[in-house]
């Protein structure tokens, strides 16, 4: 099974971009997404962004991302 976390696009170098995952911040690449710009989301596996998502959708899966997480830290 493969799964993609959704991210904000915070700067655009090249080929690449910094997101934010959650609060963290990394380098993915944008080769899948030329056409992505500062300020969308995308949706992340393996380092690379594949597709770029609706904001409302991003946010809602990011709010599931985090019970998950706190989830698994409480439980």
């Amino acid at each position: 099974m493969c799964v993609g976390v959704p991210a904000k696009v915070l700067r655009i170098d090249g080929f690449s971009a910094l997101v934010d995952v959650m609060g963290s911040q990394m380098n993915v690449g944008i080769i899948f997404v030329p056409e992505v710009k500062i300020g969308d989301y995308v949706i992340v596996h393996a380092g690379q962004a594949m597709s770029i998502i609706d904001e409302q959708y991003a946010k809602e899966s990011l709010e599931e991302w985090r019970k998950l997480v706190d989830a698994r830290r409480d439980g």
